[in-house]
């Protein structure tokens, strides 16, 4: 028991019971001080953040400390971003990154799914390609521009072959970890059921992997966008990425942050969209219920 300024101390307080209970109390105490920098929501910190560094990025330059010529001040940009609006070759470029990046995610997430539910029909299957997955799984896909350009030169193609080899791995592994993660005590019980291979897809398989694969289209949708600028500005297709290349051979270095901080937006807008679909797909599961009432 804690002694009280009334009550002697003794040889049955201790020390790390009183740190725990002095760590106890003092939490409610520090939340019971009213308004403060603590009670603030996370926004505003996040808004907050941003101003900061946006403050930094217009001062830095102006003040010196970074070189003007390659660091135009955050007015710069925002300014060439405004001219950049105007362009309709900017909006091609945009809907140019868009496509690749769609077509490629969608062919991505169907081969995904196709071949991972087709590797996990048998052991002796996930045994045989096992070693083969962990051979191409690593390599980057920009080893493969040499072979897109071969193949497809400066179109799309060359394109959505990159985007497609790096974003077809994640959701591949998703999907094997998800009907690996099948309970037996239930596999057990659709065999004494009965159950059609169709049943046992449809409600046990398929609901099992579902979230495994949410999570691999979540982390491939951001692969896919990086690739797709990535290849546009090795490549030279047409996009975003071809039109950073484009403002630095001109030395138009505020439309080149400027296009960047598009890019940025538009990762931005991807996940939101991505966690959108998510939380209606996965409306049903345990962690995104937790995350309604949270």
């Amino acid at each position: 028991m804690r002694a009280t300024h009334s009550e002697p101390i003794t040889a049955f307080d201790s020390p790390g019971r009183d740190s725990e209970t002095d760590a106890a109390q003092r939490r409610p105490v520090a939340a019971d001080r009213g308004p403060g920098i603590r009670n603030l929501p996370d926004s505003v910190f996040g808004v907050g953040g941003v101003l900061a560094f946006a403050a930094l990025l217009e001062l830095l330059p102006r003040m010196g400390v970074l070189p003007r010529a390659y660091f135009p001040p955050l007015s710069e940009m925002l300014a060439a971003l405004i001219g950049l609006l105007g362009r309709s070759s900017f909006w091609t470029a945009l809907f140019d990154t868009v496509r690749g990046w769609g077509i490629g995610l969608a062919i991505a997430v169907a081969a995904g799914i196709i071949i991972g539910f087709l590797i996990s029909t048998s052991a002796q299957l996930i045994r045989i390609t096992a070693s083969t997955i962990e051979f191409l799984r690593p390599i980057p896909s920009v080893a493969l521009i040499p072979l897109a350009v071969l193949l497809f030169g400066t179109d799309i193609r060359s394109t959505l072959l990159l985007v497609v080899y790096a974003s077809f791995w994640p959701i591949l592994i998703q999907v094997l970890h998800g009907v690996q993660d099948i309970n037996p005590v239930a596999r057990d019980t659709t065999a004494s059921y009965g159950f059609s291979r169709w049943a046992v897809f449809r409600y046990l398989i398929w609901p099992t992997a579902l979230p495994y694969l949410m999570t691999g289209v979540r982390l491939s949708a951001s692969v896919a966008l990086v690739l797709t600028i990535s290849a546009e500005l090795i490549i030279g297709s047409p996009g975003l990425g071809t039109e950073i290349a484009r403002s630095q051979s001109s030395n138009a270095t505020a439309d080149v942050y400027a296009t960047v901080i598009v890019t940025g937006v538009l990762g931005i807008v991807v996940n939101i969209l991505v966690r959108s679909i998510e939380r209606r797909v996965l409306s049903w599961h345990a962690s995104m219920r937790k995350d309604v009432s949270a």
